[in-house]
């Protein structure tokens, strides 16, 4: 009997990152390389389909691999639709990442660099490339698994988000949980799988002393927790992912985000989040990350 490594049984995963210019693809590709991702920046669409082909026949050597498609490219839309279904035909269904950032930030990232916007002929400018840039791309962000907005985000935090955002666990078995903690006056978060609202819980916003703190300070955490409608909420959430999560691992999916909301994403949500990830992680059922997504916004 021929006996065959976990590596080699595993299923490759493939990113694909696109974005608009500025936003931040070349440092998320540096950060995929950094977790032995193989980066193919824009391979033009008539050689994608040999690259699946690659990737399904040598599984161990193509494990992780991250495809890079955008504007520069000019054929980006037909590119992502070639590398899809080229990809899914194989079996292998691509993670993909979309990034993006307001105008102004990108306006004055070009201007600080003093580099050229790719779809820039020379007499329209940053900002008009840049809406040309949105609707040429519109395709891609509306099939993206996971989008973020690198306006405020600083190089270390771009890395929690991503690495929290892969599909594929540490462990490489079971599903990664992601929990995030936001508020609703700011949306919804788009990647979110499951969405819990927290705000029938008491607000520690309307106690003077712990209006200025988060959920991440003990007297916070001490506040929400102690509610006797809290402790019975996390423990049928728990239920609810110890039961669900084996569904979600037999429909080939390896990763779950949860999303805890209140108000203003500050205080509840935030307790709430870090206390369910505690005590997955006391338990030991794998592998689970937070992001609070307000307070990295403040």
């Amino acid at each position: 009997m021929t006996m065959t490594s976990n590596a080699s049984q595993r299923r490759p995963h493939v990113a694909i990152i696109s974005g608009l210019s500025g936003a931040g693809k070349t440092a998320a590709s540096k950060l995929l390389e950094d977790l032995g991702y193989r980066v193919v920046d824009n391979l033009p669409a008539e050689l994608l389909r040999d690259l699946a082909r690659l990737v399904v026949r040598d599984p161990s050597r193509y494990e992780r691999v991250a495809l890079v498609l955008d504007a520069r490219a000019y054929d980006a839309p037909v590119a992502f639709r070639e590398a899809v279904s080229s990809l899914e035909n194989r079996g292998i269904s691509p993670q993909v990442f979309y990034l993006e950032a307001r105008d102004d930030v990108l306006i004055r990232r070009f201007s600080e660099t003093r580099h050229r916007h790719p779809l820039d002929s020379g007499d329209q400018g940053v900002a008009a490339s840049i809406a040309r840039e949105r609707e040429l791309l519109a395709e891609i962000r509306s099939q993206a698994d996971v989008i973020i907005d690198t306006s405020e985000l600083s190089g270390r935090r771009l890395r929690e988000r991503l690495y929290g955002a892969i599909n594929t666990p540490p462990t490489g078995t079971g599903v990664a949980l992601q929990l995030v903690s936001f508020g609703f006056k700011n949306g919804v978060p788009l990647e979110a799988d499951v969405v819990f609202d927290v705000r029938f819980m008491e607000n520690p916003f309307y106690i003077d002393r712990l209006r200025p703190l988060n959920g991440m300070d003990p007297d916070v955490r001490e506040f929400v927790l102690s509610q006797p409608i809290t402790d019975k909420f996390l423990d049928q959430v728990h239920d609810m992912l110890v039961l669900a999560l084996p569904g979600y691992e037999s429909e080939g999916r390896g990763r779950l985000t949860v999303a805890f909301g209140c108000t203003g994403g500050q205080h509840r949500s935030v307790a709430i989040a870090e206390e369910v990830a505690a005590r997955w992680r006391e338990e030991n059922r794998g592998a689970v990350s937070v992001w609070h997504r307000e307070l990295e916004q403040a």
